[in-house]
Protein backbone atom coordinates (compact mmCIF):
# COMPACT_ATOMS: atom_id res chain seq x y z
CA UNK A 1 0.00 0.00 0.00
CA UNK A 2 2.88 2.37 0.80
CA UNK A 3 4.34 1.80 -2.68
CA UNK A 4 1.00 2.53 -4.35
CA UNK A 5 0.62 5.74 -2.36
CA UNK A 6 4.18 6.85 -3.21
CA UNK A 7 3.68 6.20 -6.93
CA UNK A 8 0.39 8.10 -6.86
CA UNK A 9 1.90 11.23 -5.30
CA UNK A 10 4.88 11.08 -7.68
CA UNK A 11 2.56 11.39 -10.70
CA UNK A 12 2.68 14.77 -12.46
CA UNK A 13 -0.80 14.19 -13.91
CA UNK A 14 -3.27 12.14 -11.90
CA UNK A 15 -6.05 10.75 -14.03
CA UNK A 16 -9.37 9.60 -12.58
CA UNK A 17 -8.26 5.97 -12.95
CA UNK A 18 -5.29 6.55 -10.63
CA UNK A 19 -7.48 8.31 -8.04
CA UNK A 20 -10.08 5.54 -8.21
CA UNK A 21 -7.48 2.77 -7.89
CA UNK A 22 -6.03 4.31 -4.72
CA UNK A 23 -9.52 4.92 -3.26
CA UNK A 24 -10.40 1.29 -3.97
CA UNK A 25 -7.24 0.08 -2.21
CA UNK A 26 -7.89 2.24 0.86
CA UNK A 27 -11.52 1.13 0.98
CA UNK A 28 -10.43 -2.43 1.75
CA UNK A 29 -9.01 -1.54 5.16
CA UNK A 30 -9.12 2.21 5.93
CA UNK A 31 -12.45 3.87 5.12
CA UNK A 32 -11.44 7.16 6.77
CA UNK A 33 -8.49 7.60 4.39
CA UNK A 34 -10.59 6.38 1.45
CA UNK A 35 -13.29 8.95 2.23
CA UNK A 36 -10.78 11.79 2.55
CA UNK A 37 -9.15 10.87 -0.76
CA UNK A 38 -12.55 10.48 -2.45
CA UNK A 39 -13.61 13.98 -1.32
CA UNK A 40 -10.40 15.43 -2.82
CA UNK A 41 -10.97 13.86 -6.25
CA UNK A 42 -11.24 16.60 -8.89
CA UNK A 43 -13.29 14.28 -11.11
CA UNK A 44 -15.31 11.17 -10.28
CA UNK A 45 -16.73 8.50 -12.55
CA UNK A 46 -19.28 5.72 -11.77
CA UNK A 47 -16.45 3.34 -10.80
CA UNK A 48 -15.15 5.88 -8.24
CA UNK A 49 -18.56 6.12 -6.58
CA UNK A 50 -19.05 2.36 -6.64
CA UNK A 51 -15.61 1.76 -5.07
CA UNK A 52 -16.57 3.91 -2.09
CA UNK A 53 -20.03 2.37 -1.80
CA UNK A 54 -18.57 -1.15 -1.95
CA UNK A 55 -16.01 -0.22 0.70
CA UNK A 56 -18.68 1.03 3.08
CA UNK A 57 -20.77 -2.09 2.43
CA UNK A 58 -17.83 -4.46 3.11
CA UNK A 59 -17.15 -2.69 6.39
CA UNK A 60 -20.76 -2.98 7.56
CA UNK A 61 -21.50 0.75 7.25
CA UNK A 62 -24.97 0.42 5.75
CA UNK A 63 -26.24 3.91 6.53
CA UNK A 64 -23.14 5.47 4.95
CA UNK A 65 -23.79 3.40 1.80
CA UNK A 66 -27.33 4.76 1.49
CA UNK A 67 -26.20 8.34 2.09
CA UNK A 68 -23.49 8.09 -0.56
CA UNK A 69 -25.89 6.48 -3.04
CA UNK A 70 -28.32 9.40 -2.52
CA UNK A 71 -25.46 11.82 -3.17
CA UNK A 72 -24.53 9.86 -6.29
CA UNK A 73 -28.09 10.23 -7.59
CA UNK A 74 -27.98 13.95 -6.79
CA UNK A 75 -24.96 14.30 -9.07
CA UNK A 76 -26.83 12.29 -11.73
CA UNK A 77 -24.19 9.57 -11.90
CA UNK A 78 -25.56 6.37 -13.41
CA UNK A 79 -25.12 3.34 -11.10
CA UNK A 80 -24.18 -0.06 -12.48
CA UNK A 81 -24.93 -3.61 -11.33
CA UNK A 82 -22.04 -3.62 -8.85
CA UNK A 83 -23.38 -0.40 -7.29
CA UNK A 84 -26.83 -1.91 -6.81
CA UNK A 85 -25.42 -5.16 -5.44
CA UNK A 86 -23.44 -3.30 -2.75
CA UNK A 87 -26.42 -1.10 -1.88
CA UNK A 88 -28.72 -4.11 -1.54
CA UNK A 89 -26.16 -5.78 0.73
CA UNK A 90 -26.15 -2.62 2.85
CA UNK A 91 -29.96 -2.70 3.14
CA UNK A 92 -29.74 -6.34 4.22
CA UNK A 93 -27.07 -5.57 6.83
CA UNK A 94 -29.30 -2.99 8.57
CA UNK A 95 -32.52 -4.96 7.90
CA UNK A 96 -34.18 -1.99 6.21
CA UNK A 97 -36.94 -3.31 3.99
CA UNK A 98 -38.03 0.24 3.13
CA UNK A 99 -34.64 1.16 1.68
CA UNK A 100 -34.31 -2.27 0.09
CA UNK A 101 -37.58 -1.79 -1.80
CA UNK A 102 -36.49 1.69 -2.87
CA UNK A 103 -33.22 0.26 -4.17
CA UNK A 104 -35.12 -2.46 -6.04
CA UNK A 105 -37.34 0.20 -7.61
CA UNK A 106 -34.26 2.21 -8.62
CA UNK A 107 -32.82 -0.91 -10.23
CA UNK A 108 -36.01 -1.44 -12.25
CA UNK A 109 -36.07 2.21 -13.37
CA UNK A 110 -32.42 2.01 -14.46
CA UNK A 111 -33.35 -0.52 -17.17
CA UNK A 112 -30.25 -2.53 -16.30
CA UNK A 113 -30.55 -6.25 -16.92
CA UNK A 114 -29.87 -7.82 -13.50
CA UNK A 115 -27.05 -10.34 -13.44
CA UNK A 116 -26.65 -13.24 -11.03
CA UNK A 117 -24.86 -11.09 -8.45
CA UNK A 118 -27.64 -8.49 -8.33
CA UNK A 119 -30.44 -11.08 -8.16
CA UNK A 120 -28.58 -12.94 -5.39
CA UNK A 121 -28.29 -9.65 -3.49
CA UNK A 122 -32.01 -9.04 -3.95
CA UNK A 123 -32.90 -12.50 -2.62
CA UNK A 124 -30.55 -12.05 0.33
CA UNK A 125 -31.94 -8.58 1.11
CA UNK A 126 -35.59 -9.67 1.08
CA UNK A 127 -34.74 -12.75 3.14
CA UNK A 128 -32.85 -10.84 5.84
CA UNK A 129 -35.60 -8.21 5.94
CA UNK A 130 -38.22 -10.93 6.44
CA UNK A 131 -40.14 -10.53 3.15
CA UNK A 132 -40.23 -14.18 2.12
CA UNK A 133 -42.85 -13.69 -0.60
CA UNK A 134 -40.78 -11.12 -2.49
CA UNK A 135 -37.75 -13.37 -2.14
CA UNK A 136 -39.56 -16.21 -3.93
CA UNK A 137 -40.92 -13.91 -6.64
CA UNK A 138 -37.45 -12.60 -7.48
CA UNK A 139 -36.10 -16.14 -7.72
CA UNK A 140 -38.97 -17.34 -9.93
CA UNK A 141 -38.53 -14.41 -12.30
CA UNK A 142 -35.14 -15.81 -13.30
CA UNK A 143 -36.86 -18.88 -14.79
CA UNK A 144 -34.39 -21.08 -16.67
CA UNK A 145 -31.53 -18.72 -15.75
CA UNK A 146 -31.41 -20.13 -12.24
CA UNK A 147 -27.78 -21.18 -11.79
CA UNK A 148 -25.77 -22.62 -8.90
CA UNK A 149 -25.13 -19.21 -7.31
CA UNK A 150 -28.82 -18.27 -7.31
CA UNK A 151 -29.89 -21.68 -6.03
CA UNK A 152 -27.31 -21.52 -3.24
CA UNK A 153 -28.52 -18.05 -2.24
CA UNK A 154 -32.15 -19.15 -2.23
CA UNK A 155 -31.43 -22.31 -0.24
CA UNK A 156 -29.37 -20.30 2.25
CA UNK A 157 -32.30 -17.91 2.66
CA UNK A 158 -34.68 -20.80 3.30
CA UNK A 159 -32.27 -22.34 5.79
CA UNK A 160 -31.89 -19.06 7.70
CA UNK A 161 -35.64 -19.07 8.33
CA UNK A 162 -35.70 -22.68 9.52
CA UNK A 163 -37.24 -24.19 6.38
CA UNK A 164 -35.00 -27.25 6.33
CA UNK A 165 -37.38 -29.59 4.50
CA UNK A 166 -38.10 -26.95 1.85
CA UNK A 167 -34.36 -26.40 1.43
CA UNK A 168 -33.83 -30.11 0.75
CA UNK A 169 -36.72 -30.14 -1.71
CA UNK A 170 -35.17 -27.23 -3.57
CA UNK A 171 -31.86 -29.08 -3.68
CA UNK A 172 -33.58 -32.07 -5.28
CA UNK A 173 -35.30 -29.77 -7.81
CA UNK A 174 -31.99 -28.07 -8.55
CA UNK A 175 -30.23 -31.36 -9.29
CA UNK A 176 -33.10 -32.75 -11.36
CA UNK A 177 -33.13 -29.57 -13.48
CA UNK A 178 -29.48 -30.10 -14.38
CA UNK A 179 -27.89 -27.48 -12.12
CA UNK A 180 -24.72 -29.02 -10.67
CA UNK A 181 -24.09 -28.57 -6.94
CA UNK A 182 -20.67 -27.32 -5.85
CA UNK A 183 -18.72 -27.28 -2.59
CA UNK A 184 -20.61 -24.30 -1.16
CA UNK A 185 -23.95 -25.94 -1.99
CA UNK A 186 -23.28 -28.68 0.51
CA UNK A 187 -22.25 -26.20 3.19
CA UNK A 188 -25.67 -24.58 2.79
CA UNK A 189 -27.53 -27.92 2.76
CA UNK A 190 -25.69 -29.34 5.78
CA UNK A 191 -26.35 -26.16 7.75
CA UNK A 192 -30.04 -26.41 6.86
CA UNK A 193 -30.15 -30.00 8.11
CA UNK A 194 -28.33 -29.03 11.30
CA UNK A 195 -30.69 -26.21 12.25
CA UNK A 196 -33.78 -28.27 11.39
CA UNK A 197 -32.68 -31.45 13.18
CA UNK A 198 -32.59 -33.50 9.96
CA UNK A 199 -29.81 -35.83 11.06
CA UNK A 200 -30.37 -38.75 8.69
CA UNK A 201 -30.77 -36.47 5.68
CA UNK A 202 -27.64 -34.54 6.61
CA UNK A 203 -25.64 -37.72 7.04
CA UNK A 204 -26.87 -39.02 3.68
CA UNK A 205 -25.98 -35.80 1.89
CA UNK A 206 -22.53 -35.68 3.49
CA UNK A 207 -21.83 -39.16 2.11
CA UNK A 208 -23.44 -38.24 -1.22
CA UNK A 209 -20.93 -35.41 -1.74
CA UNK A 210 -18.17 -37.86 -2.58
CA UNK A 211 -20.18 -40.85 -3.81
CA UNK A 212 -22.49 -39.00 -6.22
CA UNK A 213 -20.76 -35.70 -7.02
CA UNK A 214 -17.05 -36.41 -6.54
CA UNK A 215 -16.66 -33.52 -4.07
CA UNK A 216 -14.08 -34.12 -1.34
CA UNK A 217 -15.37 -32.74 2.01
CA UNK A 218 -13.39 -29.77 3.32
CA UNK A 219 -13.02 -28.65 6.91
CA UNK A 220 -16.13 -26.47 6.60
CA UNK A 221 -18.23 -29.52 5.70
CA UNK A 222 -16.89 -31.44 8.70
CA UNK A 223 -17.68 -28.44 10.92
CA UNK A 224 -21.29 -28.55 9.65
CA UNK A 225 -21.45 -32.29 10.31
CA UNK A 226 -20.07 -31.85 13.85
CA UNK A 227 -22.70 -29.19 14.51
CA UNK A 228 -25.44 -31.42 13.06
CA UNK A 229 -24.50 -34.43 15.19
CA UNK A 230 -23.94 -32.31 18.30
CA UNK A 231 -27.33 -30.60 18.15
CA UNK A 232 -28.95 -34.03 17.80
CA UNK A 233 -26.92 -35.39 20.78
CA UNK A 234 -25.26 -38.05 18.60
CA UNK A 235 -22.04 -37.77 20.60
CA UNK A 236 -20.60 -41.20 19.77
CA UNK A 237 -20.92 -40.56 16.03
CA UNK A 238 -19.55 -37.04 16.54
CA UNK A 239 -16.39 -38.32 18.23
CA UNK A 240 -16.04 -41.00 15.57
CA UNK A 241 -16.12 -38.36 12.82
CA UNK A 242 -13.55 -36.25 14.67
CA UNK A 243 -11.17 -39.16 15.12
CA UNK A 244 -11.46 -40.31 11.50
CA UNK A 245 -11.17 -36.98 9.71
CA UNK A 246 -8.76 -37.34 6.76
CA UNK A 247 -7.32 -33.90 7.49
CA UNK A 248 -6.24 -32.20 10.69
CA UNK A 249 -9.11 -30.45 12.46
CA UNK A 250 -8.76 -26.66 12.29
CA UNK A 251 -10.49 -23.69 13.85
CA UNK A 252 -13.83 -24.23 12.09
CA UNK A 253 -14.22 -27.78 13.42
CA UNK A 254 -13.12 -26.88 16.94
CA UNK A 255 -15.46 -23.87 16.97
CA UNK A 256 -18.32 -26.15 15.92
CA UNK A 257 -17.48 -28.51 18.78
CA UNK A 258 -17.27 -25.53 21.12
CA UNK A 259 -20.78 -24.54 20.06
CA UNK A 260 -22.02 -28.06 20.83
CA UNK A 261 -20.48 -27.87 24.31
CA UNK A 262 -22.17 -24.50 24.86
CA UNK A 263 -25.59 -25.83 23.79
CA UNK A 264 -25.47 -28.94 25.98
CA UNK A 265 -23.54 -27.49 28.93
CA UNK A 266 -20.62 -29.90 28.66
CA UNK A 267 -18.19 -27.82 30.71
CA UNK A 268 -15.43 -30.43 30.97
CA UNK A 269 -15.09 -30.94 27.22
CA UNK A 270 -15.84 -27.25 26.62
CA UNK A 271 -12.87 -26.24 28.76
CA UNK A 272 -10.50 -28.51 26.84
CA UNK A 273 -11.79 -27.31 23.46
CA UNK A 274 -11.62 -23.64 24.49
CA UNK A 275 -8.05 -24.01 25.76
CA UNK A 276 -7.05 -25.70 22.49
CA UNK A 277 -8.77 -22.98 20.43
CA UNK A 278 -6.98 -20.22 22.32
CA UNK A 279 -3.70 -21.76 21.25
CA UNK A 280 -4.98 -22.27 17.70
CA UNK A 281 -6.68 -18.85 17.25
CA UNK A 282 -5.23 -16.50 19.88
CA UNK A 283 -7.00 -13.40 18.44
CA UNK A 284 -10.53 -14.89 18.39
CA UNK A 285 -12.63 -13.77 21.38
CA UNK A 286 -15.07 -16.74 21.40
CA UNK A 287 -12.91 -19.34 23.22
CA UNK A 288 -11.79 -16.79 25.85
CA UNK A 289 -15.39 -15.81 26.61
CA UNK A 290 -16.61 -19.40 26.86
CA UNK A 291 -13.64 -20.44 29.01
CA UNK A 292 -14.28 -17.48 31.30
CA UNK A 293 -17.95 -18.46 31.59
CA UNK A 294 -17.04 -22.07 32.38
CA UNK A 295 -14.63 -20.99 35.13
CA UNK A 296 -17.28 -18.60 36.52
CA UNK A 297 -19.86 -21.40 36.70
CA UNK A 298 -17.32 -23.48 38.64
CA UNK A 299 -16.59 -20.57 40.98
CA UNK A 300 -12.92 -20.46 39.96
CA UNK A 301 -12.67 -16.67 39.98
CA UNK A 302 -8.90 -16.52 39.94
CA UNK A 303 -8.95 -18.31 36.59
CA UNK A 304 -11.67 -15.96 35.31
CA UNK A 305 -9.34 -13.06 36.05
CA UNK A 306 -6.48 -14.89 34.37
CA UNK A 307 -8.51 -15.29 31.15
CA UNK A 308 -9.47 -11.60 31.21
CA UNK A 309 -5.84 -10.64 31.79
CA UNK A 310 -4.81 -12.84 28.86
CA UNK A 311 -7.37 -11.10 26.61
CA UNK A 312 -6.03 -7.69 27.62
CA UNK A 313 -2.44 -8.83 27.17
CA UNK A 314 -3.18 -10.05 23.64
CA UNK A 315 -5.46 -7.10 22.80
CA UNK A 316 -8.42 -9.41 22.14
CA UNK A 317 -11.74 -7.56 22.11
CA UNK A 318 -15.20 -9.11 22.05
CA UNK A 319 -17.37 -7.48 19.42
CA UNK A 320 -20.81 -6.50 20.67
CA UNK A 321 -23.59 -8.30 18.83
CA UNK A 322 -26.22 -6.01 17.32
CA UNK A 323 -29.78 -6.91 16.31
CA UNK A 324 -31.76 -4.83 13.82
CA UNK A 325 -35.48 -4.58 13.18
CA UNK A 326 -37.50 -2.19 11.04
CA UNK A 327 -40.86 -1.06 12.46
CA UNK A 328 -43.01 1.47 10.59
CA UNK A 329 -40.10 2.49 8.33
CA UNK A 330 -37.81 3.09 11.30
CA UNK A 331 -34.77 0.89 12.00
CA UNK A 332 -34.17 -0.03 15.66
CA UNK A 333 -30.81 -1.43 16.79
CA UNK A 334 -30.24 -3.41 20.01
CA UNK A 335 -27.20 -4.69 21.87
CA UNK A 336 -26.81 -6.85 24.98
CA UNK A 337 -27.83 -5.00 28.18
CA UNK A 338 -28.94 -2.03 26.09
CA UNK A 339 -30.84 0.52 28.23
CA UNK A 340 -30.61 3.46 25.83
CA UNK A 341 -33.71 2.80 23.73
CA UNK A 342 -36.55 5.25 24.55
CA UNK A 343 -39.02 2.32 24.76
CA UNK A 344 -36.72 0.18 26.89
CA UNK A 345 -39.25 -0.34 29.70
CA UNK A 346 -41.89 -1.73 27.33
CA UNK A 347 -39.31 -3.82 25.46
CA UNK A 348 -37.94 -5.49 28.59
CA UNK A 349 -41.46 -6.01 29.90
CA UNK A 350 -42.39 -7.96 26.76
CA UNK A 351 -39.12 -9.90 26.92
CA UNK A 352 -39.92 -10.92 30.51
CA UNK A 353 -43.40 -12.05 29.46
CA UNK A 354 -41.92 -14.15 26.66
CA UNK A 355 -39.28 -15.66 28.97
CA UNK A 356 -41.96 -16.54 31.56
CA UNK A 357 -44.15 -18.10 28.86
CA UNK A 358 -41.27 -20.20 27.50
CA UNK A 359 -40.38 -21.36 31.00
CA UNK A 360 -44.01 -22.32 31.64
CA UNK A 361 -44.24 -24.18 28.31
CA UNK A 362 -41.00 -26.03 29.08
CA UNK A 363 -42.34 -27.09 32.49
CA UNK A 364 -45.55 -28.43 30.90
CA UNK A 365 -43.56 -30.35 28.26
CA UNK A 366 -41.28 -31.89 30.90
CA UNK A 367 -44.26 -32.89 33.01
CA UNK A 368 -45.93 -34.56 30.01
CA UNK A 369 -42.76 -36.48 29.21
Amino acid sequence: MADARRLFYEMTVRYVLAWTTLVSRYAKWDMKSASELFDRMPEKNPVSWTSMISGYARNGLGHEVLALFAEMMLFQVRPDQFTFSSCLCACASIASLKHGKQMHASLVRSNLRPNTIVVSSLIDMYSKCGNLGARRQVFKLMGDKQDTVLCNTMMSALAQHGHGTETLQMFENMVSSGVKPVTTTFVVILNACSHSGLVQEGHRLFKSMTDDYGIVPHEEHYACLIDLLGRARCFDELMNQLENMPCKAGGQVWNALLGVCRIHGNTELGRKVAEHLIELEPQSSAPYVLLSNIYAEEGRWELVEKVRWLMDERHVRKERAISWVEVQSRVHAFTVSDWLHPLKDKIYSVLKQLADQMEEDASVTNAEN
